[in-house]
């Protein structure tokens, strides 16, 4: 079922509901006060009767025999019993009819003083009236014939208003129902004609300030993201295609050269050599690809403890040298000393921090020209610094933030082997972390910042 019926149907639904609902209360409480409002007049009439009859300590009842003659009845097929404290019949305006009133009801009347009752042939109260040492038990029953018959006209009223509201308001919900949903049918539209090949300049038209406009700014703002996104994944497939590509083109030509014709025994040392460079240039991609994608994983997907930055860092010098193989120099020092461990602890993964200090010290000892990486730790009240420097050419300031990106490389390393992964990596588990990692201006080299929280 479409949204804009559901709101007519809920709507209608609703409102008849509310409706119903206050017909019902005003019937019943109609109905109470006609029922009250009658028995009232029906214990008036009774004391009225008890007065009559009651005079100079004697009843007189050929006074109300004679005014049941000469007056017309006020209630509609009224019948009146007066009793005397023996519960002896003393009147009764009903002729030719046998008369019987249950001893338990007369002795209730006597005891209580009053009696009500209703059923479906009218109402009766009885009343136990006294005046003087005298007294008498009357009873007065009538049916209320025009007080029911205004509640059957108010049944009949109610019940046509209810079934007009009704129909109007099916209407009238349809009708609303279907002007809310205009803006969504038209986001539903446009949101329709886009596909991949108009990712880039597809809006959707935003108006008003209502929560629809919200969505469409919403909406608007998730095109571009994802257009962001299809673009970084072009790049990054082609990127990635070309650097795979270009050593296993070297491979394959390298291989079938030397399989062209007999050579000698150093010949096939230097190219299996060169080769074995490319193998490997070509497993430090690869391994880069995959660090690169498990950079890209959420924080929720890694295990979180606490991580002493300082002992990390001397692990992470020994994984350096061994990778470079002994030509690697690393230079590790405090600019002050920690009063507490927690400052130059952080709450993170201890392998995805490998990675990172392990890319950005081997980059500084690539391109220092001593190969040598120095790197300082430092603290302030909420963050632990770390400094990775090296004493090589810098990187232009235009340049920057561009080397954060994939397969980007600055000017500086174009003659340097590598693949540009390395600082995009590092940038995403500082990300995952919530800290920063940023180029620090410099006279001279360059100086890679990691500020990572502390506990």
């Amino acid at each position: 079922m479409k949204i804009k019926y559901k709101i007519a149907l809920y709507y209608t639904l609703s409102a008849a509901f509310l409706l119903i609902a206050f017909a019902v209360l005003a019937y019943y409480f109609s109905a109470q006060s006609r029922r009250a409002e009658y028995l009232d007049r029906l214990e008036y009439r009774a004391r009225s009767i008890g007065a009559v009859i009651i005079e100079n300590d004697q009843v007189q009842i050929g006074l109300l025999r004679k005014l049941d003659k000469t007056t017309f009845q006020d209630l509609y097929q009224e019948s009146i019993l007066v009793y005397s404290t023996g519960y002896q019949l003393l009147y009764t305006n009903m002729l030719d009819t046998a008369v019987r009133t249950p001893r338990y009801l007369l002795n209730y009347i006597r005891e209580h003083g009053q009696y009500h009752h209703n059923d479906a042939n009218g109402e009766t109260v009885g009343v136990h009236y006294q005046e003087d040492n005298v007294s008498v038990i009357v009873l007065v029953s009538s049916f209320d014939k025009y007080g029911f018959q205004n509640l059957q006209n108010l049944r009949r009223i109610l019940l046509v208003e209810l079934a007009v509201a009704v129909i109007l308001l099916v209407g009238i919900g349809y009708f609303f129902a279907r002007k809310m949903v205009q803006p969504i049918d038209r986001l539903v539209e446009q949101a329709d004609q886009i596909n991949a090949n108009n990712l880039q300049n597809s809006r959707v038209a935003v108006k008003g300030k209502d929560e629809i406009a919200q969505l469409g700014a919403n909406f608007n703002t998730m095109l571009q993201r994802l257009s962001h996104s299809f673009d970084l994944q072009k790049s990054f497939v082609s990127n990635a295609s070309h650097e795979l590509r270009t050593p296993l083109a070297s491979i394959i030509s390298q291989l079938q050269v030397t399989l062209a014709k007999s050579r000698s025994g150093e010949e096939y040392q230097a190219i299996l050599q060169s080769v074995l460079e490319d193998a490997e240039g070509l497993s430090e991609l690869t391994n880069g690809l995959l660090q690169l994608a498990q950079s890209e994983l959420n924080r929720q997907e890694f295990v979180f403890t606490p991580v002493r930055i300082d002992e990390l860092l001397w692990e992470t010098a020994e994984q350096v040298r061994e990778k470079r193989k002994g030509s690697g120099r690393i230079d590790i020092q405090f600019l002050r000393a920690p009063e507490q461990d927690t400052l130059v602890t952080c709450n993170g993964n201890e392998s995805l921090l490998k990675v990172l200090f392990i890319n950005l010290a081997d980059n500084a000892c690539k391109f220092s020209p001593d190969h040598t990486a120095r790197i300082t730790i430092d603290f302030d009240d909420r963050s632990i610094l770390v400094r990775v420097i090296n004493s090589g050419a810098g990187i232009p300031p235009s340049e920057a933030d561009k080397v954060f990106e994939p397969f980007y490389r600055g000017s500086n390393a174009q003659q340097t082997r590598g693949h540009g992964l390395g600082l995009s990596i590092c940038k995403k588990i500082v990300q995952l972390h919530a800290g920063e990692l940023y180029i620090e201006p410099a006279t001279e080299g360059t100086v890679m910042l990691v500020r990572l929280p502390h506990e």
